[in-house]
Formats: C-alpha cells, sequence, structure tokens
C-alpha cells in the first residue's frame, strides 16, 4: 500500500494554489473554484484542496520533507511566507520549521534523513 495524496479544506482555494504553489507544489488538476490537485516536487506523492464553507477545525498536521531544509526556509521566507517557528532540531531527531497555509492548516517542513523510518527507538529497526 502507498500513500496518494492528503487533501485539505479550504475557504478560498484560489488562494490555497497561491501559496502552495509559493511551497514548490506542481499544480496538475485544476478545478477550481472547488477542487485541485498538486504533484509534491520529489517522490510519487499529490496533494489536494477542496472547497468548504463550514469552520475549518485545526488538529491534522501536514509534513512535508525538504532535502535542504534551511535553504527552503530561507527561499520561502524571502517569497512573503511567513513561519512560526525557525528551523529548529527537536529530541526526536529531526529538524523542523512550523507554519501554516492562509486556512490555517498547519504544515511542519522538516528534514529527518535515516531517522524519519528508522529512528534508534524503532520497532524492528532495519538494518544497515
Amino acid at each position: 500500500m502507498n500513500l496518494n495524496q492528503i487533501t485539505i479544506p479550504s475557504h478560498d482555494v484560489k488562494r490555497a494554489v497561491s501559496f502552495y504553489e509559493r511551497l514548490g507544489l506542481r499544480l496538475i488538476v485544476d478545478s477550481a473554484p472547488r477542487y485541485v490537485r498538486f504533484e509534491c516536487p520529489d517522490g510519487d506523492s499529490t496533494f489536494s484542496i477542496h472547497h468548504v464553507e463550514e469552520e475549518i477545525f485545526p488538529g491534522v498536521m501536514i509534513y512535508f520533507e525538504c532535502e535542504d531544509l534551511d535553504g527552503e526556509f530561507d527561499r520561502l521566507r524571502k517569497l512573503g511566507i511567513e513561519f512560526d517557528c525557525s528551523p529548529t532540531d527537536q529530541n526526536w531527531k529531526w529538524r523542523e520549521a512550523h507554519l501554516s497555509d492562509p486556512d490555517g492548516n498547519r504544515l511542519i517542513l522538516f528534514r529527518a534523513g535515516v531517522n524519519r523510518k528508522n529512528p534508534p527507538w524503532r520497532v524492528n529497526p532495519i538494518e544497515g
């Protein structure tokens, strides 16, 4: 089984498209103002946004891995993206920067390297 996509809600899909394109995602389905889907710049997963009228409740956190987190943080700040937290080394061995999209969805840009799927505390560690 492989994760295909995550879909998040938005009150203003066109505004969200602009934000996520600045993050580096590539628009592949444009049915705005109701629905859009992006390719992530790395890997094979996709990310979609659908329009909602109701209140958006926080709770989901979306993680995007960046090979060069600090460089990506600098690039996005120059584009006017505001962060809640600069890149910070966490005690779970990930480096993370936190921000929110225009609808309040929580995003974490991170770099974990081998610790992404094989931290020292993993059950049944991968050898090698």
